[in-house]
């Protein structure tokens, strides 16, 4: 069978290539006899791999010599308690800008474990359509807390808020390494993998060393795991990393620098979105979710025609005819994982950094034949 173009907001499509070379090397990895799937993270074959990745990281984001990076396991999700865990504990009071359910969950967990949770500004009002412009925080908080890049909304900061000596955190999580960013401007970053680095099972967190707490200035109760100094201090091998996620997330790096790096891979993202967004801004059929200036490169919701309604139980039931089709038909065509999330409804189509612009061609190519059609 022939493969699809997978436009999933995550696990996402791996380059090609990669997948390749991970499939080469299989059942045996450099000569070892061996796969890295079942490599112990302390040999002398695994130790290289790990701290390629490492070096790939800090090469390609141009991470400051005074940055942690490390590997840890729990998806971003953990980063929510973990960032109030460590980060939290001097006044215990934080700002969260709420942009999307992520951030709004990340609020929530903060508040769960104690911290004052601040909502300093907030999208909500336009059902997070947009990102509210925040020019300067200011207060006793601990820190201020951004989701960069809205999976679900499809929205994105074109700017960062200055906070002084308030250390700034962000979620990079769909968005890593898709533009160039100033690691320097930001008190902590973390991306979970699965959509522009490697497989799930691998967040990277990128750490400025004076945030880092002692084990006990932690909040009270934070366990071993969810220290950033257990992970910094043992090199992210604490206990056993995930190996081989971490094996294909160096793959990716490598990738993408021979794409040009952050640099290189941002211009193919604006071309890719260009074609898209371009398309439905001049479309009758179809019309983008998010507001011009706020828009993703990564995450693109759009709705039909049909999504303009009166409300009515026979409207409502039209436009879920619609998205149902809609989907269906192209999958059918080889375009796979557009339904669109609950909260926005229609569509979705995902073109992280290893979607091609060949992709997104074909994707457009399906919705005008679709419209014709419908």
């Amino acid at each position: 069978m022939a493969r699809v173009y997978n436009f999933s907001a995550g696990p996402s499509c791996l380059p090609e290539e990669v997948l390749q070379e991970c499939a080469a090397e299989m059942m045996d990895y450099n000569g070892t006899g061996q796969s890295v799937m079942e490599m112990s993270h302390r040999s002398k074959a695994y130790e290289p791999i790990i701290q390629d990745a490492e070096a790939m990281v800090r090469k390609l984001m141009n991470v400051p010599e005074n940055y942690k990076v490390l590997f840890v396991q729990g998806g971003g999700s953990t980063q929510f308690a973990m960032v109030a865990q460590n980060l939290g504990i001097r006044n215990k009071k934080a700002a969260y800008i709420e942009t999307g359910v992520w951030a709004k969950k990340a609020a929530a967990e903060a508040k769960h474990l104690g911290v004052a949770v601040d909502v300093i500004a907030s999208s909500k009002d336009k059902n997070y359509s947009y990102i509210p412009k925040v020019e300067k925080v200011e207060g006793d908080y601990d820190y201020v807390y951004i989701c960069f890049n809205n999976t679900i909304m499809g929205t994105h900061y074109e700017y960062i808020p200055e906070t002084g000596s308030i250390p700034l955190v962000a979620d990079l999580s769909s968005c890593i390494l898709s533009e160039e960013i100033d690691v320097s401007k930001f008190g902590l970053i973390f991306a979970g993998a699965q959509k522009n680095l490697a497989p799930a099972g691998v967040t990277l967190v990128i750490v400025r060393e004076d945030l880092i707490p002692e084990p006990e200035a932690c909040l009270p109760g934070t366990p071993t795991m969810s220290m950033y100094k257990t992970h910094a201090d043992n090199d992210s091998m604490y206990n056993t990393p995930p190996c081989y996620t971490i094996y294909v997330l160096g793959k990716v790096l490598h990738w993408i620098e021979k794409k040009g790096g952050a640099a290189g891979i941002h211009r193919l993202n604006v071309e890719k979105a260009k074609y898209l967004y371009d398309f439905l801004d001049s479309s009758d059929f179809y019309h983008a979710t998010t507001e011009v200036g706020s828009r993703s490169l990564m995450n693109v919701p759009f709705l039909t025609k049909y999504s303009d309604h009166d409300g009515s139980e026979a409207a409502l039931a039209k436009e879920k005819e619609i998205n149902d089709k809609f989907v269906k038909a192209a999958a059918a065509a080889g375009l796979v994982n557009l339904k669109g999330h609950r909260l926005v409804g229609g569509m979705r189509a995902s073109i992280y950094n290893a979607m091609t612009l060949d992709g997104v061609k074909a994707l457009v190519a399906f919705m005008k034949k679709f419209a014709e059609e419908n």
